[in-house]
């Protein structure tokens, strides 16, 4: 893998900007832009339903040091706004109907998709990486909202999404832990067999590990298998920076 953190290894501070929803309104967005002279590539985190917290904006500092844009909207700005704590009853409760408002957030992803375009740093190049809720951003993102990547890590509700793999080219990446209570066997065994025939898309399950596996700040949280995830987006958005290239939502 190339060192993607070479000669520009450092970001500025993160900043809350505020992007315009196609639908009218604006919303928050966690913003970390590497200090570099040539335009690189962007990932979007898909926030899980306690939004975007301490965990959130330290996984988007991460990416933004190695070299990265990284972006993390608010995709519950609609009902309840704003990073809530993990016993927080509310978040469940914020994120239901869960297809809706899965459908509804597409329109979040393609506007923050949007807003990078207008900004200097942006090759046009971004990807999509979601957490728990978040999760089936990783395939809708690539799919028909003008990512060029995709990376889910204890994606909840994938079951519903898996169809949407058929005609997607984009690299994606999947990765849950056996012993995810939101990913039961039905879910990784549809998933499984799929790299077979789409090469562009790989499956990891890591024995032993429950969900939530990414945050720090609960119980289930797993050094090892954080570390192997975001090695992997890492190696997935650095192959982004190739030649800048638009891709529009469909």
């Amino acid at each position: 893998m190339a060192d993607s953190s070479e000669g520009q290894n450092t970001a500025l501070a993160g900043k809350t900007v505020k992007v315009r929803s196609s639908e009218g309104g604006e919303f928050d967005c966690y913003l970390v832009t590497p200090t570099t002279d040539a335009p690189v590539p962007a990932i979007v985190l898909a926030s899980a339903v306690h939004g975007v917290d301490a965990d959130i904006c330290a996984i988007t500092d991460e990416f933004a040091a190695r070299g990265f844009i990284g972006a993390a909207p608010d995709l519950f700005w609609r009902s309840l706004p704003g990073p809530l704590t993990h016993d927080d009853g509310r978040a469940q409760q914020r994120s239901q109907p869960r297809l809706e408002r899965i459908k509804t957030g597409e329109r979040d992803m393609a506007d923050t998709l949007a807003y990078l375009r207008t900004l200097v740093q942006f090759n046009g190049q971004a990807a999509a990486i979601g957490f728990c809720y978040g999760g089936p951003y990783a395939i809708l993102g690539p799919k028909r909202l003008g990512y060029a990547a995709g990376i889910s890590c204890h994606g909840t509700q994938m079951l519903d999404y898996v169809k949407e793999l058929d005609g997607v080219n984009e690299p994606v990446c999947i990765i849950w832990g056996d012993r995810d209570s939101r990913a039961p066997a039905e879910v990784l065994d549809a998933y499984r067999g799929i790299p077979a025939r789409m090469k562009n898309v790989e499956v990891h399950v890591f024995p032993g590990v429950q969900h939530g596996y990414m945050m720090r700040e609960v119980p289930a949280f797993d050094q090892k298998t954080r570390d192997f995830s975001m090695a992997r987006a890492i190696a997935i958005v650095d192959g982004l920076r190739s030649a800048p290239k638009i891709r529009q939502a469909s």
